[in-house]
């Protein structure tokens, strides 16, 4: 087992994409949102994609400055 594999899931919704710093809005019609950080455009908030891919929330959710 690995470091990753031996701690639990965390539970509970991830961080609001929307609020994240690093959101971005990809004029793909068929994958409208983006992560700058991740380099993925989906169709569900990159969190959700980010919690398929590894299991956890996403580690590098910043809050935008404009929205403080």
């Amino acid at each position: 087992m690995t470091g990753r594999d031996s701690q639990p899931a965390e539970k509970g919704p991830g961080p609001n994409c929307l609020k994240c710093a690093y959101f971005k809005v990809s004029w793909d019609p068929a994958l409208p949102r983006s992560c700058a950080v991740f380099g993925i455009k989906c169709r569900d908030l990159p969190q959700a994609e980010i919690f398929r891919a590894t299991g956890t929330r996403c580690p590098l959710f910043r809050l935008n400055e404009k929205l403080k």
